[in-house]
């Protein structure tokens, strides 16, 4: 069979990665074209036909800027997928791009599947609409999604979380042998100028050394004009489980780290800022869904506070530093996390997630082959 998935941010690389892996155990013969980056070329041996590094986008000013490359964009991709002819294209998350390409394919008649459900129990409901319309089948990855899905009446499938496996096979190995304070400041260039000073500043304050996670698509150059004459901050790459396992605590941008470092058992804080326009809207957006209380995942997986969201206006120096104290000298407060994070990798199961979806992906397919 031939699949057509895309991908548009790390996160989406790293989980459409495992399930190409997990579809090609199950289908040997099967094709993969993709939109993603190197996960998923690495595991389907091919390059993508476009990295997600060039379509990253973030927020309502983002988006605007970047309008006319996002639209010949799409015209490519509609294109591509017209002349490839896929038996189903996989959408990963990337709702703002993957939902116009579930509309088109669901036009042109190609099966449309979706791995890792949009998050309209956040924000932009309306968008269940699209959903129902268009996607032939969702696979979704949190416990809480199922009761949310069923009452939308939106066909699911839920597989687990695919970080489970991931933090699971990992083999840790110390990247550091002096105490250190981890630092995760996201993936987009955005993220980075927004979270990075901040959080090496608290550091600075701590009077510890700081480990910064790369992303994978970014550059040493892309860190470099916030680490010159930085003697107490290291950057690496392609270390970021090792970072978070043998962190005194980790400054998180929120998103998938903040769930991985909850799994790995890091203590941590979420640090998150945006643009004035996006905060004031996005604001407004979640105001009217009052049953979203925090935009952590396992914060919203257990429906608590785990760890301490710092958003916008509260995400500064002091404030960070101040969290950072609490989480290196309240032991109390720190076993009580770790109490939490055993409950969550209870509640979010045993692992399999990548095979579950790929299997339930092929049955999806094959009738339609018959």
């Amino acid at each position: 069979m031939r699949y057509y998935l895309i991908a548009g941010e790390a996160s989406g690389d790293l989980h459409g990665g495992n399930l190409i892996n997990a579809l090609r155990a199950e289908d040997p013969d099967a094709g993969f074209r993709f939109w993603g980056g190197d996960f998923m070329a690495a595991a389907a041996g091919t390059d993508p036909v476009c990295h997600y590094r060039d379509t990253a986008v973030m927020g309502i000013s983002d988006v605007i800027a970047k309008l006319p490359s996002i639209t010949g964009r799409l015209k490519k991709c509609r294109q591509d997928i017209s002349a490839w002819r896929p038996d189903a294209v996989i959408l990963i998350d990337y709702p703002g791009f993957n939902l116009k390409v579930a509309k088109f394919c669901h036009d042109a008649g190609i099966k449309v599947l979706y791995y890792i459900a949009p998050k309209t129990w956040a924000s932009r409901e309306w968008r269940n609409s699209l959903l129902k319309k268009t996607v032939d089948r969702l696979f979704i990855i949190f416990p809480f999604e199922v009761p949310y899905f069923q009452d939308k009446g939106i066909e699911f499938t839920y597989v687990g979380n695919p970080l489970v496996d991931e933090v699971g096979a990992h083999v840790f190995d110390r990247p550091c042998e002096e105490p250190y304070l981890a630092i995760l400041p996201g993936s987009r260039q955005s993220e980075i100028l927004r979270t990075l000073p901040v959080c090496l500043e608290a550091s600075r304050r701590m009077g510890m050394k700081a480990l910064i996670a790369g992303a994978p698509s970014m550059t040493a150059e892309d860190y470099a004009p916030f680490l010159a004459g930085k003697q107490d901050a290291e950057l690496l790459f392609g270390r970021t489980y090792d970072i978070l396992k043998y962190a005194s605590a980790a400054m998180v941008n929120s998103g998938t780290a903040s769930l991985e470092a909850a799994l790995i058992g890091t203590p941590q804080v979420v640090c998150w800022s945006t643009g004035r326009l996006t905060w004031f809207v996005g604001k407004r957006i979640l105001r009217v869904l009052d049953h979203v209380k925090y935009i952590s995942l396992a914060n919203l997986c257990l429906d608590k506070p785990i760890f301490k969201e710092l958003l916008q206006d509260e995400f500064n120096a002091d404030a960070v530093t101040q969290e950072l104290h609490s989480l290196l000298e309240d032991t109390a407060r720190r076993s009580a996390m770790m109490n939490d994070y055993a409950d969550l990798r209870q509640l979010l199961g045993s692992g399999g997630a990548s095979r579950k979806a790929a299997l339930s992906i092929m049955q999806e397919i094959k009738p339609q082959q018959i």
